[in-house]
């Protein structure tokens, strides 16, 4: 059976994360943290840049 993550409520999807070992879950937000990090960033720069 293949696992669609996408379809999933997110309540479905934290308790599959938690089920994970505790290295794999610091990864899965270690790379959450950096792309909402990255998104923040790229935001406040075009703001920054179009006042300019």
């Amino acid at each position: 059976m293949r696992l669609t993550l996408m379809i999933l409520p997110i309540n479905e999807k934290l308790r599959l994360i938690d089920q994970l070992d505790d290295e794999d879950k610091k990864a899965i937000f270690r790379i959450i943290e950096g792309m909402l990090s990255k998104s923040k960033f790229k935001d406040f720069f075009q703001k920054n840049v179009a006042a300019l």
